[in-house]
């Protein structure tokens, strides 16, 4: 690790998952997260007062534990990231006002960050720096992305994304219809692996001629698996759960690399990364894989853990804040539920990257003299 590299800490509240990650420019020194989820899966969903109450319990043992995890001090940090949007309201604030609290408590600078764009620069943790332009299809339970980045801090550009239900959130509902409970996208995955993914022939969402070249949709294949199954039931007939899961599953995957490969050929672009909760999916990697091969693009996939809500992705997208100097953010930071994937991070108004140097005398030579 090169000793002028950053060491950031990063902040990530934006669901279910109080995640903190610490890094030193691409190396990744800590990873913490408490998950809410079993506490959600009575209700079959996230339900965010408990989100926002479970953040608030987690985040100091979290923190310290992330602290611990790396071998380094508060007071050695070099900035403080946090998800600043887009996600759930609530949660959100809870790790922005956290983060204000530990910036303004260590004299460190503060970095509002995009959930969006720290997806896509988690994998610089594990493949390396990002070549400039990538093409990044995020899927998770919230999202269904295509993205082209050119600089992951100024310059995120959105090419489609779904235009009702996202990607995981139609995993999560089919699995409820199915009485596979909460979260849908493991179980799912791991039922289609005995299935048949041609079973059943259902639709795929926004793929005629005239339709959006880019956007997705999975409104009309929840209905359609959610008419199929009712069917049988009211006939009496057994339902065949690993076929339907294989089928739905396949119809979902088709969808997402499909588009995603014609972006890249059109844009150009030899790189595709792909990240978000639902990137932990088997079939969606292994298609995406045999996909990108044939059309000569070169494909990216974090591990699993950090497909996922982490803190190690907002650490990653603050440390390249750092590097290239952006400006901080002011401590008048606030939660945006719906901050655009435009704004990689929200600037102070009145923060230049200057004030850098300013805020890390104070740090070292008053606060801890």
């Amino acid at each position: 690790m090169a000793a002028d590299e950053p060491l950031v800490l990063g902040i990530e509240t934006s669901c279910d998952e109080t995640g903190v990650g610490i890094v030193h420019g691409t190396t990744l020194l800590a990873d913490a997260v408490a998950s809410s989820v079993d506490t959600h899966a009575r209700f079959g969903g996230v339900v965010p007062e408990i989100a926002s109450r479970a953040h608030l319990e987690a985040m100091v043992p979290t923190i310290e534990r992330a602290l611990k995890q790396a071998g380094v001090s508060a007071r050695d940090l070099d900035g403080i990231a946090v998800t600043a949007g887009p996600g759930l309201a609530g949660a959100l604030l809870v790790g922005v006002s956290a983060a204000k609290a530990y910036a303004y408590a260590l004299g460190k600078p503060l970095y509002g960050v995009n959930h969006l764009a720290s997806h896509i620069c988690v994998d610089q943790l594990e493949h390396g720096r990002l070549p400039e332009p990538t093409m990044a299809l995020l899927v998770s339970g919230g999202h269904s992305s295509l993205l082209l980045s050119s600089d992951i801090t100024s310059d995120v550009r959105p090419m489609g994304a779904t235009i009702d239900d996202a990607a995981g959130e139609a995993f999560d509902k089919i699995a409820r219809v199915l009485d596979l409970g909460f979260p849908g996208g493991p179980v799912i995955d791991r039922l289609a692996k005995e299935g048949d993914p041609a079973a059943i022939a259902f639709p795929r969402g926004l793929t005629g001629a005239k339709d959006p070249a880019y956007d997705f949709s999975f409104s009309g294949l929840k209905t359609a698996v959610a008419r199929w199954i009712e069917a049988r039931r009211n006939a009496g007939e057994e339902v065949p759960v690993r076929d339907v899961a294989a089928s739905f599953q396949e119809a979902v995957v088709d969808v997402l690399t499909r588009k995603a490969v014609r972006a890249c050929k059109d844009e150009g672009v030899d790189h595709l990364m792909i990240g978000g909760g639902v990137a932990a999916n088997s079939r969606l990697r292994a298609l995406a894989e045999e996909r990108c091969e044939r059309a000569g693009i070169r494909l990216r996939v974090p591990r699993p853990g950090l497909c996922t809500d982490n803190g190690a992705m907002v650490a990653a997208l603050g440390a390249e804040m750092v590097a290239r100097g952006r400006a901080a953010s002011d401590l008048e930071l606030s939660a945006d539920s719906s901050l655009p994937v435009t704004e990689s991070h929200v600037p102070g108004a009145h923060a230049h990257a200057h004030d850098h140097d300013h805020v890390h005398e104070v740090s070292k030579e008053n606060l801890y003299s």
